[in-house]
């Protein structure tokens, strides 16, 4: 397949009139919506804005490729686009981006279409080629150039390969246990350098074969031999051979995800970003070549990653990553328990809680099933982080005892960041042994040295420390003034605002779920501000589509309507589209909705005991007014009212489409 018939000259922008990044993308999606390459345009722009908030797809040297793969995507397509003046687009060189290559993928994309577009990525390191390019004028143009460069890029792929099964047939004679398996192998041992890499990008379309491309070209330059594993799209392509890494001399890992690591055990691993491969190929080669780079030891028995990249961490920073690994592999025991949950207490209102259902609702998602296991996985998840995998199981053991010691939330986040720690230091203790007994730390050392240290930390200190603290804590909440309640809900459901599903976002849900489970799932003040603040977002964004419809696009309208239904299930990441186009008028307005909406439902002391599910579970709220229709049409009502009051002010504070365009031309 020609690259061209992917960069189709319809979609082609030549002189792209945009100014900013934000208005970059806007302008390409445009094209790609008006020739039908795109179904659903907000969907493509998340996943765009989501992959730019990773790292910049402005790699340097005047060029952008913005890309994303999902199911927004009809068919495969690249929009070309040129800007004369250069647009600031955030690139890692910090220079101003001339030429534009968004690529859209669909989730199913064929293996063909993604070895084409690896084939383009190569193609843009070249400078010659890129130089040819900036003097173009035509779509016509554009595409001829593309296809003259990859007939060359054919052929000599083709030459290659030939030169290559000569090469090898030559060996096999002289030597043929010393068969090469690859181009990229040119000499046996001694021979010349010889360094392995890996190359990933969190889509795997088109920095990860970039960076393949520019190792492999400035290997050649410096006279090292080189192989290059690309894990993109369609899995790991050219996989590395157990020979291969026996031999080399070093290992480059350039990715932006994680990859199979412990195939590297006992090798110095140099582990940097993705587009360190295409910004600094000869510092990463070099650094491997000489071995200047931490051992890699499997199983945890190295300095974890951050430490073996060479790039210093803060320490807010590790916390919250540590923190987060936590949160993110307990919510789906939240999500699925919680619903299972709520739907258990909805039948028990008609069947009676002795019915054989609603029983095994409960079991399922209760404290003997789904819920049970959410502090234990919390802590479990947060120690592996910090100490990879021979912290998980005393994480987890520490997490189980906060619950049985009534410790609580507070316990399981304190027995996770001990458990890793504690190998952390079991790794240091151990350093000295000799190397015929590393094989017994994995499977022996850190599993009962690990578990009896955190254990006996967690029995005598942690558990009696947080578990006061834990039922001090609930019995204030319990206690709580009508006051100070509404401030601590203005607090929690404005939190919920500020990034929609960031850290913000995640510390408002978790402190509502750690009052949630220490109550015995009892006291859901907490939960009903932080659900309510959480559903304003997207509702108020509905309500603005429908009510304001002169202040947004066509596809925004239309995108809008989806947030009634997101709004309603209670989740506030439908949101994030329109609050990345404009984010000081959409924040500062939900974040504000969101905090009347959360203080609400305090003011009239609305307890909803289910940890998830929205609308669907507001029947559950109670308040002990008696009626058992009043306390969910109060919970609705704060929702509806600081949904309204978000509207409103986005309304009238945000420029309608047509001041807003004609802005934009007058400062192009």
């Amino acid at each position: 397949m020609r690259i061209t018939d992917l960069m189709i000259k319809e979609v082609m922008i030549m002189d792209l009139q945009s100014v900013s990044k934000e208005a970059v993308i806007d302008e390409l999606i445009t094209s790609l919506t008006a020739s039908g390459r795109i179904n659903d345009p907000i969907l493509f722009k998340e996943m765009i804005l989501k992959r730019e908030g990773e790292s910049s797809t402005g790699i340097g040297g005047g060029i952008a490729m913005p890309h994303a793969k999902t199911k927004a995507v009809n068919e495969p397509t690249v929009v070309f686009a040129k800007s004369k003046q250069g647009v600031d687009y955030e690139s890692l060189d910090g220079e101003p981006a001339h030429l534009f290559f968004m690529i859209a993928a669909p989730e199913g994309a064929a293996n063909t279409h993604l070895r084409t577009l690896a084939a383009l990525s190569k193609l843009l390191i070249d400078s010659d080629f890129i130089a040819q390019l900036m003097n173009t004028s035509t779509p016509d143009e554009v595409a001829a150039l593309f296809d003259e460069k990859q007939a060359e890029a054919d052929a000599k792929e083709e030459a290659k390969q030939a030169a290559k099964a000569a090469k090898e047939a030559e060996q096999q004679k002289e030597n043929a246990r010393e068969q090469v398996a690859s181009s990229s192998l040119t000499g046996g041992e001694g021979a010349e350098p010889f360094v392995v890499a890996v190359t990933a990008c969190p889509t795997g379309i088109a920095h990860t074969f970039m960076a393949e491309d520019a190792l492999i070209k400035k290997a050649q330059e410096m006279g090292v031999a080189i192989r290059v594993e690309t894990n993109g799209s369609e899995g790991a392509g050219t996989p590395l051979t157990a020979d291969e890494i026996r031999r080399a001399s070093g290992v480059i890992v350039a990715a932006d995800k994680k990859v199979e690591m412990d195939r590297f055990d006992g090798k110095p691993v140099l582990q940097r970003p993705v587009s360190d491969g295409i910004r600094k190929p000869e510092e990463l080669i070099r650094k491997a070549m000489n071995g200047e780079a931490p051992v890699y030891r499997s199983s945890g028995q190295a300095s974890n990653s951050e430490e073996g990249s060479g790039e210093k961490v803060s320490v807010g920073s590790k916390i919250y990553k540590d923190l987060m690994n936590g949160i993110s592999h307990m919510l789906p025991f939240v999500v699925g328990g919680g619903i299972l949950l709520a739907v258990s207490f909805l039948l028990e209102q008609t069947l009676g809680q002795d019915n054989a259902l609603v029983k095994l609702l409960q079991t399922i998602g209760g404290g003997d099933g789904a819920f049970f296991f959410l502090i234990p996985i919390l802590a479990g998840f947060i120690a592996m982080s910090i100490g990879d995998r021979p912290a998980l199981m005393p994480g987890m053991v520490g997490g189980l005892m906060a619950v049985h010691s009534n410790a609580g939330f507070l316990g399981g986040l304190a027995a996770g960041f001990l458990a890793g720690y504690v190998v952390i230091f079991l790794r240091k203790l151990l350093k000295g042994l000799p190397k015929a007994i590393d094989g017994l730390k994995p499977i022996l050392l850190y599993p009962v040295l690990g578990l009896l240290i955190t254990g006996t930390i967690m029995y005598f200190i942690f558990d009696p420390i947080f578990g006061g603290i834990n039922t001090w804590l609930v019995n204030v909440l319990n206690n709580l003034g009508t006051g100070n309640a509404v401030i601590l809900g203005l607090i929690l459901g404005g939190m919920m605002s500020i990034d929609m599903g960031g850290p913000f976002n995640k510390a408002a849900y978790a402190f509502a779920i750690g009052v949630f489970t220490s109550s015995g799932n009892t006291n859901g003040l907490m939960m009903a501000a932080v659900m309510a603040g959480g559903m304003v977002p997207p509702l108020a964004i509905a309500l603005s589509t429908t009510f304001f419809r002169n202040k947004f696009t066509e596809q925004e309208r239309k995108s809008g309507l989806t947030n009634y239904v997101l709004g309603l299930s209670f989740i506030t990441e439908g949101a994030i589209p329109f609050a990345a186009a404009d984010p000081l008028r959409i924040l500062t307005s939900c974040i504000i909705g969101s905090a009347v909406a959360g203080g609400l439902t305090q003011f009239w002391h609305i307890n909803l005991p289910a940890p998830h599910g929205g609308i669907f579970v507001a029947a559950l709220a109670s308040n002990g007014s008696g009626a058992g229709f009043v306390a969910p049409m109060l919970f609705l009502l704060s929702v509806i009212i600081g949904a309204v009051i978000s509207c409103v002010i986005l309304g009238v504070w945000k420029k309608p489409v047509t001041q807003k365009l004609a802005e934009q031309q007058k400062a192009a």
